[in-house]
């Protein structure tokens, strides 16, 4: 039997920004405001909103690392208990009756996990299984699919909650003009989802999946930790990478699963920016509207890391259509994260 999703919920902190309020933000918290080339930056990213978890002026100053992970544990289980919540209710189970979650997060640290400190306040089992998932970053969302799928596969009685939940904003350095700063605070935002996931009903089934970590390549996306906690690695070569390295393996990746890419529709494709996505688009060359659902996504929520996929998965089997759906999404290691829904 194949594990299959019963339903997908997502959410997003309640403070809304919009790209010209971050990037105004910016300019008038520096003493000399923002140079023109790099403020324009904020304009050609793709996001027209998104949504953090605390007000603006909070993120002024030092980071505290202890203060904002103390953040990240607060704030983010209320918002994975609230969106645990709205994908229970859609398919009207209580927490008793799951039997594992799979709970993905790599902005900031839980030990105990998040998810267990969810069982008493939500009302699941004492006796669930807890599997989190650490380091993925914005492949998250794929893989975390993947091991949720595996678990109902082991066990086809199992029900299992995938949670992710990502609060990027987090991670911003008030003052930092390098490239890779400006960039990440013109990209990334909060957000989290649910997905349940059982052999029951005729929900979308989960076929072939796969990862693909290419060697000597940490400097492509990851954390750095040092007394400000954690800061960011980002290469600028990811649209090239997405053309030269990431398409050959999707391709490859396809063969094994028995397709090729005229037989796809729209792929639920993690964004990354808008530049990966036009990389992303030059390959899935057979679309007539290319990656849509993606771009609407990157435009209403920003990269919310490894939720992000799950966003774009839910608006497009909103449109109820049939036939094979390819989900990719690329992340720390550096990996690319595919996977194949039949519907």
């Amino acid at each position: 039997m194949f594990p299959r999703i019963q339903t997908i919920a997502t959410a997003v902190p309640p403070i809304a920004i919009t790209q010209h309020q971050v990037r105004d933000f910016v300019a008038s918290a520096l003493p000399a405001g923002l140079p023109p080339r790099i403020a324009a930056i904020y304009d050609t990213t793709g996001v027209n909103r998104r949504a953090i978890v605390q007000e603006p002026q909070a993120y002024l100053g030092t980071p505290d690392f202890g203060e904002r992970n103390a953040l990240y544990l607060a704030a983010g289980q209320q918002l994975l208990e609230d969106v645990a919540s709205a994908a229970l209710a859609k398919v009207g189970l209580e927490p008793a009756q799951i039997d594992a979650i799979v709970c993905v997060s790599s902005t900031g640290i839980a030990t105990p996990s998040i998810a267990s400190q969810m069982l008493s306040p939500m009302g699941f089992r004492a006796d669930v299984m807890c599997v989190p998932l650490f380091g993925y970053g914005c492949a998250g969302g794929v893989l975390g699919l993947q091991v949720a799928g595996d678990l109902v596969r082991a066990d086809p009685e199992r029900r299992v909650l995938l949670l992710t939940m990502e609060l990027c904003s987090l991670a911003f350095r008030f003052g930092d003009l390098t490239k890779k700063a400006i960039i990440a605070s013109t990209l990334f935002a909060d957000g989290a989802s649910a997905v349940v996931l059982t052999a029951e009903g005729d929900g979308p089934a989960l076929g072939h999946f796969a990862q693909h970590t290419w060697g000597d390549s940490r400097a492509m996306m990851g954390w750095d930790v040092d007394t400000l906690g954690l800061g960011l690695i980002l290469s600028r070569d990811l649209p090239a990478f997405v053309a030269s390295e990431f398409a050959p393996v999707v391709d490859t990746f396809l063969d094994k699963a028995g397709l090729t890419k005229a037989d796809l529709t729209e792929p639920a494709c993690h964004p990354g920016g808008r530049k990966v996505i036009d990389a992303l688009e030059a390959y899935f060359d057979h679309l007539p509207d290319g990656l849509a659902a993606t771009r609407d996504v990157l435009a209403d929520h920003g990269n919310m890391s490894s939720p992000t996929v799950h966003f774009v998965l839910e608006r497009i089997l909103a449109k109820d259509e049939s036939g094979p759906l390819l989900l990719t999404a690329l992340g720390p290691g550096f990996t690319g994260a595919m996977g194949v829904l039949h519907r």
